[in-house]
């Protein structure tokens, strides 16, 4: 049975502890909105995949291959962001509302300044975690810059490497958990609650992701696998891969977070 637990006065949003395999019921929850809204679903997917494509290109074009890492991993970092018409999209569902294209297109539009807001926050640690990238290569490189054809015998081969990756992913791991706290539920949040802020959402986040400790180790370590794996076929799979952790998102969203009818937007 699950247990609510108050964060804000009444009737601001409680939080239900849910148990420990609850991600399961949420992923099953988004394959669901997928098949019900697939046109949009795989198109969202198919232009961020794109839009992926063509950063990485440029950085090849600009012969910084070693931002091309730290740019994929960016997906951990402004993936709720970018999710934003998806959250929409299984929204509508839920309420029993119509699906197109101008809705998913402008769900950002149900609070522009906050979702904004939070959005250009989720870059800030995009651009941080570029930029310790940047300088873990200054670090182990020295004053060299590592060009296309000695970039990978630099990261898995060098002397160097093993050093190298403990401290990128480290570093890496610390900005992720927090950008998973404050992130994981703010969006959904933001959407959900026109009037809310970005103060309140990143609070019921952060709350939700507390008080929900060891199901939210699972989910972020599912986002992690998902993404991954939609990453290994040259980025292809995260046609469905972003899709499905979005749409599940915002079902998580709604379980764990919780107001009373008469509340409601």
């Amino acid at each position: 049975m699950s247990e609510t637990i108050a964060v804000f006065p009444a009737p601001r949003p409680q939080i239900r502890r849910v148990p420990v395999d609850r991600p399961w019921v949420w992923l099953a929850a988004g394959w669901r909105d997928i098949l019900a809204a697939p046109a949009i679903s795989f198109t969202y997917g198919l232009a961020l995949v794109a839009v992926g494509w063509l950063a990485i290109a440029l950085f090849l074009w600009l012969d910084f291959p070693y931002l091309v890492l730290p740019l994929s991993a960016g997906f951990f970092f402004v993936g709720p962001f970018i999710a934003v018409g998806l959250y929409e999209v299984s929204r509508r569902l839920e309420a029993g509302l119509v699906v197109d294209g101008e809705t998913t297109l402008f769900a950002w539009r149900r609070n522009p300044g906050q979702i904004a807001l939070m959005g250009a926050l989720l870059l800030f640690f995009h651009l941080g975690w570029m930029r310790i990238a940047q300088l873990l290569f200054a670090v182990f490189e020295w004053r060299t810059v590592p060009s296309w054809d000695r970039f990978m015998d630099l990261v898995w081969a060098s002397s160097r490497s093993l050093p190298f990756l403990a401290m990128g992913v480290g570093a890496g791991a610390v900005l992720a958990a927090v950008a998973f706290a404050i992130g994981a539920f703010s969006i959904p949040y933001l959407l959900d609650r026109r009037n809310s802020n970005m103060f309140e959402a990143i609070a019921t986040s952060v709350a939700a992701v507390r008080i929900n400790i060891r199901p939210m180790l699972l989910w972020a370590a599912l986002i992690v696998f998902l993404v991954a794996l939609g990453m290994v076929p040259g980025m292809i799979g995260l046609v469905v891969t972003l899709p499905l952790v979005a749409h599940a998102t915002w079902h998580a969203y709604r379980d764990v977070v919780h107001f009373e009818e008469s509340d409601r937007d």
